[in-house]
């Protein structure tokens, strides 16, 4: 697919108080694998970064802001633990490919502030570009057309304006079919376009990349100045776990793995 021009991205100044901040992505929150809400309420609680910044596929579905609403949804209890921890340290996060839904009523009863894709944070002397990473999967034409498609606002009022247990029954197929692709060998997955990755870096001025979404957490290098972070996602649940984060300070990167809770 022919990389189109790179996106204005949106600017983010950090407080000249802050020392520490960590990146976070795809823990694809489900109430199926409560280790990782658990391990996610532990590092929000216990972390002494001055914000966290979570860029995307937070949950592994998300079917509307009125799901928090539900008595007893597990949207709720989730959204419960985030509200606690804004209250201590801010909160960002940027929409995955599977929570773009979320929206304002979500921001507001949580206090997480909601971010652009892509975002520069500019932090400690130098200009991070934040994004999911999946508009940088070019190779997928298919889900490029769907995700074209799916962040337009009238598709997505549509979506929201039918009754939240048929959305929801169509997020569970969805996943259904997602996870049998994986079991049968047959989902393709496609990794970041280096040239369009160089490409929005250079647009935004900045030097390094971070993202999620391929699930291959590594570092890369694109050019004599310029590097793609790929963090890791959460699975708690497997042998052995995976789970972390990568924390900038002005010295620089770090990845660093959580403990099973």
């Amino acid at each position: 697919m022919t990389p189109a021009a790179a996106p204005a991205a949106a600017e983010l100044a950090a407080p000249p108080g802050w020392r520490a901040v960590d990146c976070l992505s795809d823990l694809h929150l489900e109430a199926e694998v409560p280790q990782t809400l658990a391990l996610l309420q532990g590092h929000l609680q216990a972390t002494p970064a001055d914000a966290v910044f979570i860029l995307g596929d937070l949950f592994e579905v998300w079917v509307g802001d009125d799901a928090i609403d539900e008595p007893g949804s597990f949207e709720a209890q989730a959204c419960e633990v985030l509200r606690q921890a804004a209250q201590r340290l801010p909160l960002y996060f940027m929409h995955g490919n599977r929570d773009f839904l979320v929206g304002e009523a979500f921001a507001r009863h949580t206090g997480v502030a909601l971010l652009a894709d892509p975002t520069v944070l500019a932090f400690a002397g130098r200009r991070w570009l934040l994004t999911h990473g999946d508009a940088l999967c070019l190779d997928d034409v298919q889900y490029q057309r769907f995700r074209a498609l799916s962040r337009q606002p009238a598709w997505q009022a549509q979506l929201l304006a039918r009754p939240l247990a048929e959305r929801r029954a169509t997020g569970r197929s969805a996943r259904a079919d997602s996870q049998a692709r994986k079991d049968a060998g047959t989902a393709v997955y496609a990794d970041v376009d280096p040239g369009a990755a160089l490409a929005w870096l250079q647009a935004a001025r900045a030097d390094a990349l971070i993202h999620g979404h391929t699930h291959l957490p590594a570092d890369h290098a694109l050019g004599p100045t310029a590097t793609r972070h790929v963090l890791t996602d959460w699975e708690p649940a497997t042998t052995p776990p995976r789970a972390g984060v990568l924390r900038l300070t002005a010295q620089g990167s770090q990845r660093l793995p959580l403990a099973r809770p």
